[in-house]
């Protein structure tokens, strides 16, 4: 797998928000509903895309080999969804995006500080995205960085609808997108992932968040609601999971 170069995710990511602001700001008239239609049935296809291409390169070896790296990735998801959710991951996450998206809602045009709100709720709203994080991981851990660009194009959609009404303000949300989402990459980067290589533990977590990845193409499409933040410990379990047989054999 080809590795992208530093942190390039999060800065597609942030290019993404400002160019969507530019051009809201620009533009002034909102996407139709076919566009958006075209644009949403592009990004689940293209998350589809990564997300399998991500698990399809972590998994190798022979017949029986890669029976067992699938078993992992399904007991993984399974342990982490029972973590994410004694840990409410994703309630908090959901309750974070709901404070957002009533913040923005109750926005009147002549309020003096409609463009900070605009900012407060999208910093909220675009840091809160469990694809941030798990992009974040994928891009600092082998330089996968396709998940964030798929972040990026969403988020781009959304600040070009958002800037018309809020303002250049939404556009300041790259900041800490920026600053939250590049502390994730250069940590796994620079401490995980050499740690992963060294153990042989990387595959597992690719494949697990390649599935992760595609899981996000199911919520854009609308096909089926997943608490995808209560499965991010999966990422943890993974690993460990395939340490422990690895000890179990030898």
């Amino acid at each position: 797998m080809l590795e992208s170069p530093f942190v390039i995710g999060t800065i597609l990511n942030v290019a993404g928000i400002l160019l969507g602001g530019v051009v809201g700001l620009a533009r002034k008239k909102p996407l139709s509903a076919a566009q958006e239609s075209f644009f949403k049935v592009m990004l689940g296809v293209l998350t589809v895309w990564f997300g399998l291409r991500l698990t399809w390169a972590s998994i190798n070896g022979p017949f029986l080999q890669c029976l067992k790296q699938v078993l992992i990735v399904i007991i993984a998801l399974m342990l982490g969804r029972m973590t994410g959710g004694l840990l409410n991951l994703q309630k908090m996450s959901n309750r974070l995006g709901r404070r957002a998206s009533e913040r923005l809602a109750a926005a009147k045009p002549d309020d003096p500080h409609l463009s900070s709100e605009g900012f407060k709720a999208c910093a909220a709203l675009f840091c809160a995205a469990p694809l941030g994080i798990l992009g974040s991981v994928e891009d600092g851990l082998t330089g996968y960085c396709f998940p964030l660009a798929i972040k990026a194009a969403m988020e781009g959609l959304a600040t070009m609808g958002l800037t018309p009404f809020f303002g250049g303000g939404v556009m300041l949300a790259a900041l800490p997108v920026l600053a939250m989402q590049g502390t994730i990459t250069l940590i796994c980067s620079q401490w995980l992932a050499p740690f992963l290589q060294s153990h042989n533990l990387l595959d597992s977590v690719n494949a697990t968040g390649g599935l992760l990845v595609f899981s996000v193409a199911l919520i854009i499409l609308q096909l089926k609601k997943i608490p995808l933040t209560d499965y991010l410990p999966a990422l943890i379990f993974a690993p460990l999971i395939t340490w422990l047989l690895r000890t179990g054999e030898v």
